[in-house]
């Protein structure tokens, strides 16, 4: 590791910060991004655990099981999960409106109705007409009529082509939602999975865990199921023993001598704050 910081440069697997003015957050910051401390990439337990200090909450179970993972550990799951996610990732489910749909298909019915009406209408007057012996004007209401009748029919294609956009429309509609509701299922299936292999993951170092309880400074005790009962100071600095860690962790609570100490005690390099 070595960190770069106010115009000094510091190497090794402990490095003491105390004396300058980095908050924790910022030091953890630094050792994900890269931008004055050069060092292997963290993981997830640094997600979990770093920094370490008053400030430290902790979901016990999901950190030892991203620290089982560091140690090799592999869950039955895994694999179930890894395809779950693959489908879900593959399922897209597009917005469909069938408003629009519907609105087209109203308007190519209302335009068909008021044409049919029309024809019938100078179907009408053209008969009139014909008794009447009015040869012009029947004429004329005769074209009138035959352009009627062909816009009629070009209104009905519309309208039968409107409705069965409508049909598609909502086919895709119910597409949509039977993958809506797969999404569904397969978010709770990965969910389920994911707790499962947290739990597994957990349990297969419960008694790393509890060794490291003992060992590092501060209250703490777990019980036969792998529950922790103490401060999750002390949790997380246990995490950090059982993890397998090459980035470091940044400390910002006074429980070890030095940097040093710490690192000698938790096995990982350290940044202290």
């Amino acid at each position: 590791m070595r960190v770069d910081r106010d115009g000094v440069e510091r190497r090794g697997p402990a490095v003491d910060l105390r004396e300058t003015d980095v908050d924790p957050a910022a030091a953890a910051r630094a050792v994900r991004e890269g931008t004055w401390v050069t060092c292997p990439d963290p993981g997830p337990v640094h997600e979990r655990v770093s920094p370490v200090g008053p400030a430290t909450t902790l979901s016990v179970r999901a950190a030892l099981a991203d620290a089982a993972r560091t140690r090799g550990a592999a869950a039955p799951e895994d694999e179930a999960l890894a395809g779950v996610r693959a489908e879900l990732a593959a399922l897209d489910p597009p917005a469909v409106d069938c408003a629009e749909a519907r609105r087209r298909v109203a308007e190519a019915g209302d335009r068909e109705a008021a044409l049919a009406e029309r024809v019938s209408e100078l179907r009408g007057r053209l008969k009139a007409l014909e008794e009447t012996g009015n040869g012009t004007e029947a004429d004329d209401a005769r074209s009138e009529r035959e352009e009627a009748v062909e816009r009629l029919a070009e209104v009905r294609t519309e309208r039968i082509a409107a409705e069965q956009a409508l049909s598609q429309a909502r086919e895709r509609a119910r597409e949509a939602r039977d993958a809506r509701s797969r999404r569904l299922r397969l978010e709770d299936r990965a969910k389920n999975l994911r707790r499962d292999a947290r739990d597994r993951l957990a349990a297969s170092v419960r008694d790393a865990f509890a060794a490291a309880v003992d060992a590092v400074p501060g209250r703490g005790e777990v019980d036969e199921d792998g529950r922790f009962a103490g401060d999750p100071v002390t949790a997380a600095l246990a995490v950090v023993r059982v993890a397998d860690l090459d980035a470091p962790v940044v400390l910002a609570c006074d429980r070890f001598e030095s940097p040093a100490a710490a690192t000698a005690h938790l096995d990982a390099p350290v940044i202290r704050v």
